[in-house]
């Protein structure tokens, strides 16, 4: 499979698969992420994988110093990314965990599933039942510490984001934005459209892994309004 890799800054570079959603490219990027948990290369700080890219950190002056073949410290990195993704041509089973993630879809929580219903043509009630009936994929973290972008959503079920985005939408709040769903870990700002909340915490930055979903993670909802 073609990909591209291209500086970003001084010291990151970015190994791009495409440009879509898509699990079989965001497989890829998992899976260069597994690597590089196992065999990282001197210098390496960290990487941050998102829907169909990678992009790693390094410390410039580290590269250089270990690797003094290379004419740049981006030449040294690339070289190394270029040994790692001849492993990711044989097909690899990816280990996800299954989560269960409970929502409320009061009005009081659910501030635009009523409009959201109105212009998909679709009753309250089948929104609900549509969002419940997908497993989504975590398919990276971005925005806010432990907001996970999740997909796809139904094609009958997806939202435009708010044309004025809300000055704060509150924390736990489940929502969508065109086929992507999303819960916002903290109150932010937000122009996503609200369907739901959940008491589920999202983000604990005191405990050794504070984000509670990860890259991969396979995310079913269920309504706690049953």
């Amino acid at each position: 499979m073609s990909h591209k890799i291209f500086s970003l800054g001084d010291n990151a570079l970015t190994i791009e698969f495409g440009n879509e959603i898509s699990v079989e490219l965001n497989d890829r990027v998992l899976r260069l992420v597994e690597v590089f948990d196992k065999r990282s290369f001197t210098g390496f700080v960290e990487f941050v994988p998102a829907y169909s890219s990678l992009t790693i950190f390094y410390d410039v002056f580290t590269v250089r110093k270990n690797f003094p073949e290379f004419s740049t410290a981006f030449a040294a990195v690339k070289n190394s990314v270029e040994n790692a993704l001849e492993s990711l041509e044989a097909p690899q089973k990816l280990d996800s965990k299954a989560v269960e993630i409970p929502v409320c879809f009061d009005r009081e929580s659910a501030l635009d599933l009523d409009s959201l219903a109105v212009e998909n043509n679709l009753a309250r009630q089948e929104v609900i039942e549509i969002f419940l009936s997908q497993t989504y994929r975590v398919f990276m973290l971005g925005f806010l510490p432990g907001f996970a972008y999740l997909g796809e959503v139904d094609e009958r079920i997806a939202a435009r984001r708010k044309n004025s985005p809300r000055l704060k939408v509150p924390r736990g709040s489940v929502a969508i934005a065109g086929k992507q769903a999303g819960i916002y870990p903290l109150a932010s700002p937000g122009g996503w459209q609200i369907i739901g909340r959940t008491d589920i915490e999202l983000f604990t930055p005191n405990e050794a892994e504070p984000t509670f979903l990860q890259v991969g993670d396979r995310v079913k909802f269920h309504s706690q309004n049953l």
